[in-house]
């Protein structure tokens, strides 16, 4: 398949390139810092940002919810199919 895309460098602003899904953890850390959230059920995601805050958030299902996130706590977390965009 031909990317058209392929020589730009991605930003921010750019689609994500790769999605994963993850299970919340009370102890670990995401491997790599969020640029976005979707999850299959909607409900809330407890976390903690790039910057340091740790807030709950309420999330829709199936809308991308852009937030640069480092850990999705177990504890506060009923969302579920979580799947985090890099």
């Amino acid at each position: 398949m031909t990317d058209n895309f392929r020589d730009f460098t991605g930003g921010l602003e750019s689609p994500a390139t790769h999605l994963v899904e993850t299970s919340p953890s009370d102890t670990g850390d995401l491997p790599m810092t969020s640029r976005a959230l979707n999850v299959g059920t909607a409900g809330t995601l407890r976390v903690t940002t790039i910057g340091g805050t740790t807030a709950t958030v309420y999330i829709a299902a199936g809308i991308p919810f852009p937030v640069r996130v480092t850990r999705i706590w177990q504890t506060g977390t009923t969302a579920t199919g979580i799947v985090v965009m890099y």
